[in-house]
């Protein structure tokens, strides 16, 4: 799907737009919510960011901070930064830019276990030691979140994960899936937050 995007600019652009439509919202509320994770971090990575809406709030948020939004070339073909925003075009399975922080965002649900796990795995290099203050959020929806879901909020999780299975092979996860994939990553911890309706944050 993104090589044919690649290829074809319309497609390019009608992707990026659909990723982005709820970016400014994702980032309000993960501001208003969470906003003390991203105080003291001098550099902040968002891996596969697309054209970077989201993180444009944060940058906005965070003077202070460094961003970098990191997605294949031709997403992020003519865009431009400002002072603490910079676009850097590159492979996330090949490699990541370091940061105190790397985002995730509605990344890891399209992708396979094994795929998934090497993401983590290269984010976790990227941030270095947890001591140092390294950390991974990644914003995705979790299924079977029996506390806090009503039935129709399970169906339309679940009518999520039959479409990303369909279309680019990945799935929507439960937590004990998304702590397996963690565990064969080489995290030990995670926290999660429910703040964005079907959707939640995971901090490591």
């Amino acid at each position: 799907m993104w090589d044919y995007a690649g290829h074809e600019p319309r497609v390019n652009h009608f992707f990026n737009d659909a990723i982005a439509s709820d970016g400014l919202l994702a980032a309000r509320v993960v501001l208003s919510k969470c906003k003390g994770v991203f105080e003291w971090l001098k550099s902040v990575v968002d891996v596969g960011g697309g054209t970077g809406i989201i993180t444009k709030e944060f940058a906005k948020a965070f003077p202070q901070t460094e961003f970098t939004v990191f997605d294949l070339p031709h997403v992020l073909h003519g865009l431009q930064g400002c002072e603490n925003l910079k676009y850097l075009g590159g492979n996330m399975f090949e490699g990541a830019p370091h940061g105190d922080m790397i985002m995730l965002k509605w990344i890891l649900h399209t992708w396979s276990d094994q795929d998934c796990i090497k993401i983590l795995e290269i984010c976790k290099e990227a941030i270095g030691k947890k001591e140092n203050g390294g950390k991974i959020v990644i914003i995705q929806m979790i299924i079977e979140n029996q506390e806090l879901d009503e039935h129709q909020s399970t169906e339309t999780k679940l009518f999520f994960d039959m479409g990303m299975m369909v279309c680019p092979g990945g799935q929507e996860r439960s937590e004990q899936q998304w702590s397996k994939l963690f565990a064969h990553a080489g995290f030990t911890h995670y926290e999660i937050y429910h703040i964005l309706g079907l959707r939640s944050k995971v901090c490591h």
